[in-house]
């Protein structure tokens, strides 16, 4: 057999060896057309440019919508929606509206934060049990769903007899809408895992545990944070959507504010409210993007 042919390019790999047969002309200009990592990993202005083009058309139409939308769309007067510079200037740029602002946002952020926490916990043991016993899975999806699909509403006087007055109400109603991708983003990793890595653990004659350990969670850390981020922004609703309905007992979260400002018929303090709960959205579901890089590195293709 003849031996590999030793070539040397002026491409990101120096040296290549081809095997006999192989078109080493066409290997060469694949190489040399390909960039070198460094340029690969350059900083990309489009990456900055698209969103702030985009925030500026957005504010554009905000403007447009409080001058003539709003009149000519809806009929409704332009004060209903106040103007991004209105909104700016009295929710953001008033010491008193902004401290009460932001101090019913760190509320509400503590109680998104606990739900969130309780959530990972009962959610993947779940989903480790169901992974473990098809019999559990059979038995505890359908319920996963069922409380997936119920709306908040539905059980309030059920929350409200159960619960003392506190933050207890707003927490629950935070782990039941953001329990289920949790669960069903862990059990859909921890059975995907390869079968041939399976078998090579059957071979081994290795434990549940060290297969669980070594195996399955590895596989299926991408599936995992995929539910975290989206647990944390559901978390964020749940806690706003339970102070709506859980308003006596503990400290006034944002969303009990935002109930205040309405009663009081201050629009631009309401949209300032509701610009911190889309931040707050937007900070959790960036963090455990940031996470996610940090534990699954650049291994797994959904990070590349």
């Amino acid at each position: 057999m003849n031996a590999p042919d030793e070539r040397t390019f002026n491409s990101p790999v120096d040296t290549l060896y081809i095997v006999p047969g192989t078109d080493a002309g066409a290997v060469e200009d694949f190489l040399l057309d390909a960039p070198p990592p460094a340029l690969q990993d350059k900083f990309q202005w489009s990456t900055v440019i698209g969103p702030v083009v985009m925030f500026v058309l957005f504010i554009a139409f905000w403007q447009w919508m409080h001058e003539v939308g709003m009149r000519k769309i809806f009929d409704k007067p332009g004060f209903l929606l106040p103007s991004p510079f209105t909104v700016v200037d009295q929710a953001f740029l008033s010491p008193g509206p902004r401290s009460k602002l932001l101090n019913g946002l760190a509320w509400t952020a503590l109680v998104a934060g606990i739900g969130l926490i309780i959530t990972i916990i009962v959610g993947m043991s779940l989903a480790v049990i169901m992974a473990r016993a098809k019999w559990a899975e059979r038995a505890v999806y359908p319920y996963l769903v069922a409380l997936q699909a119920t709306p908040v509403l539905a059980i309030v006087p059920v929350i409200a007899a159960i619960f003392p007055e506190g933050m207890g109400p707003r927490i629950f109603v935070c782990v039941m809408i953001s329990i289920f991708p949790v669960a069903s983003n862990t059990l859909f990793g921890l059975l995907s895992a390869d079968k041939g890595q399976h078998d090579l653990f059957t071979l081994s004659e290795v434990s549940r545990f060290t297969r669980l350990r070594k195996l399955q969670f590895p596989s299926a850390m991408p599936a995992i944070f995929t539910g975290f981020r989206i647990s944390a922004g559901l978390s964020v609703i749940g806690a706003v959507v339970g102070e709506q309905f859980f308003r006596s007992g503990g400290m006034p979260g944002i969303g009990i504010i935002i109930e205040e400002y309405r009663q009081k018929i201050k629009f631009p303090l309401i949209y300032g409210g509701l610009i911190l709960i889309a931040l707050l959205g937007i900070a959790v579901f960036l963090f455990f993007g940031w996470l996610t890089k940090v534990v699954v590195g650049h291994w797994h293709e959904s990070n590349r």
